[in-house]
C-alpha cells in the first residue's frame, strides 16, 4: 500500500507530469515570468469554467481577500462580520486593514456562517459580511443576499476552499462559489482543490468598475505605470504558477469528482454510527470536499488523532481553537461560551485524508482503523 498523506501531491503531479513539465518549460522558453501569456491564459479559461466576467490573479488567498476590502473602499473602523470557525486568514485582514471584526456562529449541519447569526450582529457601523463556503460546499447565499440588500452591505466570499463548488438557487440555477455575490477570493495553495505548487490566488467579480478597481490595487495602486492615485500592493500570480494551474483547471471537475467517491466511501463506512457524525450535504450547494470533516461524539478526539498517527494514518483538527478565543484577537465582547456551536466543533471536529489520489486499499485501511478505535471507546 502507498504511503497514505493528507494530500497526495506527488501522486497528482506523476500524472500530469508531462503537461505541467510543458507548461513551466514554455515560461522558461519565453522569459515572461511576471504577467505574461500564461498568466492571461489562465485568467481566460478560469472566467470561462467560473461564468463571471473578470477574473484578477494574486499572489494569495489571504491577499485576494485584503485587496477586495481596499478596492470596496472599507475604511478604518468599519465593521465586518465573519464566522468564529475559519482559518485565521479571514479576521486576520481585517484587523491589519483596522477595520473592526464581528465573529458569529455557524450552523451546526454545515459548519457555515449562520445567516440567523448575521442579522443580529448588523449595526450601523456594519459594512461588508464575509461569509467562508467551509471545507468545500457553500454557505447559504441567498438568505447572506436578502440580508445584505437589506442592510445595505456588500458580500465578499471567501471561496478558498469550495473553488468547483455550485451554489443552487431555489429556483434551480446554479453560479460557483465566488460568483454568487458582488466579489469572491480563492487561494491556489498547493493542498487547494485547484493548487498551485507554490503560492497564488484569485479576485472575481461580474462589476466592470470594481474589476478596474481591483487591477489597480493589485499592482501598487498605479492607474498609469509610475502614476500612483492610490494605495495598492504588490500581488501578483507569477506564470509558473499559472502555467501549472492552466492544467489543473482542466482536470477540476474530475478531481471533484475523484474527492466525492472518497467521501462516499467514509460515508458509507462510518453510517449510522452514534459516536461519529458525518460530513452534511447540503441542498443548496454541491459539495467537492477540501476536507472531509467527522464530528465526534462520546470520544476522546485528540486520543483518536493519536491513534491514527501510530497508524501511520495523517488526520488533522481544523480548527482546535475558535477566532473569538485565540490570543491575537480577544476581545471583551466576546469570551467563552458566546459561540457554543463553534466551540462545541473545535472540541470534537478531526478531518481524514482528502485528495485526489485515494484507493480502495488506503480507504479501506483508513475506515478500519478508524472503526477499530471508535468501537473499543
Amino acid at each position: 500500500m502507498r504511503k497514505i498523506q493528507m494530500v497526495d501531491l506527488k501522486s497528482q503531479y506523476e500524472k500530469i507530469k508531462s503537461d505541467v513539465d510543458a507548461g513551466i518549460q514554455e515560461v522558461i522558453d519565453s522569459t515572461s515570468f511576471i504577467n505574461g501569456p500564461a498568466v492571461r491564459n489562465f485568467q481566460t479559461e478560469l472566467e470561462n469554467y467560473l461564468g463571471v466576467k473578470h477574473v484578477i490573479p494574486c499572489a494569495n488567498g489571504t491577499d485576494a481577500l485584503q485587496v477586495s476590502m481596499m478596492a470596496l473602499g472599507l475604511q478604518p473602523g468599519d465593521e465586518v462580520i465573519t464566522t468564529t470557525f475559519t482559518f485565521i486568514a479571514t479576521a486576520e485582514v481585517i484587523a491589519l486593514l483596522k477595520l473592526t471584526p464581528v465573529v458569529v456562529d455557524v450552523d451546526p449541519d454545515s459548519f457555515n456562517i449562520d445567516p440567523i447569526a448575521i442579522r443580529k450582529a448588523i449595526t450601523p457601523k456594519t459594512k461588508a459580511i464575509v461569509p467562508v463556503h467551509l471545507f468545500g460546499q457553500c454557505a447559504d447565499m441567498e438568505a447572506i443576499t436578502e440580508i445584505a440588500k437589506e442592510f445595505k452591505l456588500v458580500v465578499i466570499e471567501d471561496a478558498c476552499q469550495a473553488i468547483g463548488a455550485d451554489y443552487i438557487f431555489k429556483d434551480g440555477s446554479r453560479k460557483k462559489a465566488g460568483t454568487v455575490s458582488e466579489i469572491g477570493c480563492t487561494s491556489f495553495f498547493p493542498s487547494k482543490n485547484l493548487g498551485c505548487y507554490g503560492d497564488g490566488g484569485a479576485i472575481f467579480t461580474n462589476d466592470d468598475e470594481l474589476a478596474a478597481q481591483l487591477r489597480v490595487v493589485v499592482n501598487h495602486g498605479m492607474t498609469v505605470r509610475y502614476y500612483h492615485d492610490y494605495i495598492g500592493v504588490n500581488s501578483r500570480l507569477d506564470s509558473f504558477q499559472a502555467a501549472v494551474l492552466r492544467v489543473k483547471l482542466r482536470l477540476l471537475d474530475e478531481y471533484a469528482a475523484a474527492r466525492t467517491y472518497a467521501a462516499d466511501y467514509y460515508d458509507k463506512a462510518f453510517a449510522n454510527n452514534p459516536k461519529l457524525k458525518t460530513p452534511f450535504r447540503s441542498p443548496f450547494s454541491s459539495h467537492v470536499f477540501h476536507q472531509y470533516t467527522l464530528v465526534t461524539n462520546a470520544i476522546d478526539r485528540n486520543a483518536l488523532q493519536a491513534f491514527m498517527t501510530s497508524k501511520d494514518i495523517p488526520a488533522m483538527i481544523y480548527y482546535p481553537v475558535p477566532m473569538h478565543l485565540q490570543k491575537a484577537y480577544l476581545d471583551p465582547r466576546y469570551k467563552e461560551g458566546d459561540f457554543p456551536v463553534t466551540e462545541m466543533l473545535c472540541s470534537s471536529v478531526i478531518s481524514l485524508p482528502m485528495h485526489t489520489e485515494l484507493d480502495e486499499e488506503q480507504l479501506a485501511y483508513i475506515t478500519s482503523s478508524l472503526l477499530e478505535f471508535v468501537n473499543n471507546s
